[in-house]
């Protein structure tokens, strides 16, 4: 039996059970026809830049009478496309691939003369990808061989596959990959810590996931097993910091599952990606990627992997229907993150954590449209990638956060444990949340939250007045300390910082003033050496006060640190600042000339888009 058909005759799941519902950034007709399972036979061509095979896609017809499949594309070749009808022979399909739409790509539509059970597309991905990243041996750590990894989140899996690539539409996948010898290929899959680097590599997803979550990495790429159920893959060079680093992670899975139930997907293994990796993590299932940027040697970090970790019961178990409806993906994420840093780590870290976040969004107001401000606001006619904003992370978790102190936390960790069983491996939207919370929780213990003021943090902009928010006793020493420096009472170099981990090194940053004065960045730099810090989080804090200040002792190392990263939320902000004034966006561009060829797609766009703007008198 091939592996396509093992797959196919698993349940479904309600791998559809949203399908019908419109999602503005994709073609699909997802009311007539889905895809219910992928088989993807690809060869992996670095001199070329490109995938290139087939993918067979099993169908669902939902509407007897329809005669046409829409699929999502971009930049796609499409070289032949063929039906395969149970029992028969397989016939050559017409198709047409519509102009291309900058955000969407182009739909790709399929003429059937009768239903058929399944199509197979030959096709090869473009240079260009936007969901692909080719680098060459100089743009890795090792510098002896090529890297290929990629970002399917949020629409850019149509850049690699042509699918339904709808957050709606849930499916199985196989795959036959061929690559170079000695390098390991990697997928969102079942990878085998053990296999031979032969160049010939299949996989098998038999959990039904939404296409965003489909992802693949191909490099000199070595393994170390860090618990059970859970190894770390990366670069040699790196490999064994990140196993040090993420040591914790079978600790992590376990304390988990006593708060939200069964881990569903196996094992659960990181891949540590070259710095040019655009973000700090993506959740893709049975492999979570990850930047090199949290390897700081002391796990302070690590909340990443607590936050990719918990995307296992909200993103991939429970996934969002459309991107307007993100903050179900990332909301809840970022709640039960914080719950797992809580029980692994202890609550002052936790409380930290979550006073940085909330302290940032309520920086983020007054520059946000309020319109954006809302958990599910309107980005119908906009770029699915803009729908990640801190609003779907820290206000979606802040709600969270309020229902557990409004109705204490074994009633809420009750009602959010039966959630993940309820909608187990299903796509929603906020009106099918609420729809569950209001008998479950609201109408359970009536006269703590009302679904009315549960919809005022969902529809209204800005944080509500009564938000429940931690205190920290070492956060309100540091102000203290923070306002004698500025006030001109104490001395950089007396500030009590020697004990400052990482989180307190962020809020005594987060909170200087915009601008400080040259003269006393430069006293706490000769104090504290933070020009050239190690940790990517602070150092992004300590070049937006220079920028600020025009402090030009810190750009050499400033733009080291921009050459070497490619993590959007660490130098985009950087980029940003600089483009205010003609002298920084001169600066910026010169950093960007050279450091461009080893930034993801994603990331010269952001960084291009911040350049585009003129600097100011």
């Amino acid at each position: 039996m091939s592996a396509l058909s093992r797959l196919l005759v698993l349940p479904l799941l309600l791998a559809v059970d949203a399908a019908a519902a419109t999602d503005p950034h994709s073609y699909a007709n997802t009311d007539e026809v889905s895809v219910r399972a992928v088989a993807l036979d690809l060869d992996v061509d670095f001199g070329k830049r490109e995938l290139a095979g087939t993918a067979d896609l099993q169908l669902d017809w939902h509407d007897p009478a329809a005669r046409t499949l829409v699929l999502d594309t971009r930049d796609l070749t499409i070289e032949r496309v063929e039906a395969q009808a149970v029992g028969g022979p397989a016939r050559v399909l017409g198709y047409a691939l519509d102009p291309r739409d900058p955000i969407r790509g182009s739909a790709l539509r399929i003429r059937l003369d009768q239903p058929a059970t399944s199509v197979r597309i030959a096709y090869h991905s473009a240079p260009q990808a936007s969901g692909l990243q080719w680098m060459t041996p100089a743009q890795t750590a090792g510098k002896r061989h090529p890297f290929m990894f990629s970002q399917s989140e949020s629409i850019h899996a149509r850049s690699w596959v042509p699918l339904q690539d709808t957050p709606s539409v849930r499916f199985t996948y196989a795959a036959h990959v061929r690559a170079p010898k000695a390098l390991r290929v990697v997928m969102s899959a079942d990878n085998d810590v053990g296999h031979a680097l032969d160049g010939d590599f299949r996989f098998t997803m038999d959990k039904p996931i939404p296409s965003y979550l489909l992802a693949i990495a191909v490099g000199d790429i070595a393994v170390r097993e860090t618990g059970p159920r859970s190894a770390v893959y990366a670069e040699p060079s790196v490999v064994e910091a990140a196993a040090k680093e993420f040591a914790d992670t079978e600790k992590m899975i376990a304390t988990t599952e006593k708060l939200y139930g069964p881990y569903r997907w196996g094992r659960y293994d990181i891949l540590v990606l070259p710095p040019s990796f655009p973000f700090g993590g993506m959740e893709n299932p049975r492999l979570t990627f990850a930047t090199p940027t949290v390897l700081v040697g002391d796990k302070s970090l690590v909340s990443l992997v607590a936050h990719e970790l918990a995307h296992s019961w909200s993103g991939n178990l429970v996934t969002n229907a459309a991107w307007k409806h993100m903050w179900l993906n990332e909301g809840f994420t970022t709640y039960v993150e914080n719950r797992i840093v809580e029980a692994v780590y202890g609550k002052t870290q936790a409380d930290e954590e979550f006073i940085l976040a909330a302290d940032e969004l309520r920086g983020e107001l007054a520059e946000m449209p309020k319109p954006d401000q809302r958990l599910v606001p309107d980005f119908d006619a906009r770029d699915a990638d803009e729908a990640g904003s801190d609003f779907a992370y820290t206000k979606g978790a802040w709600l969270l956060r309020t229902l557990e102190v409004k109705f204490g936390r074994d009633a809420f960790d009750a009602y959010l444990r039966g959630y993940f069983d309820h909608f187990a491996f299903r796509s929603i939207t906020t009106e099918e949340m609420l729809a569950y919370l209001e008998p479950n929780l609201l109408a359970k213990y009536p006269g703590k939250m009302s679904l009315a003021e549960v919809k005022a943090w969902i529809e209204q902009p800005g944080i509500p007045a009564d938000a429940s928010v931690p205190t920290s006793e070492r956060f309100a020493s540091i102000a203290k300390q923070r306002g004698e420096w500025l006030a001109g009472t104490r001395k950089a170099a007396d500030l009590d910082a020697k004990g400052w981990n990482t989180h307190e090194w962020m809020y005594f940053l987060d909170g200087l003033p915009k601008p400080l004065a040259r003269t006393q960045l430069a006293e706490f730099d000769a104090a504290w050496h933070l020009t050239g810090a190690a940790n990517a989080e602070i150092a992004r804090r300590w070049y937006l006060a220079a920028i600020r200040a025009d402090y030009r002792p810190a750009r050499e190392q400033m733009a080291a640190y921009m050459t070497r990263i490619g993590r959007r939320y660490l130098i985009l902000p950087l980029y940003e600042e600089l483009a205010k004034t003609p002298d920084g966006l001169a600066f910026a561009r010169g950093v960007y000339a050279k450091a461009k060829p080893g930034y993801h797609p994603l990331t010269r766009a952001g960084v291009e888009k911040a350049l585009a703007t003129q600097g100011k008198d």
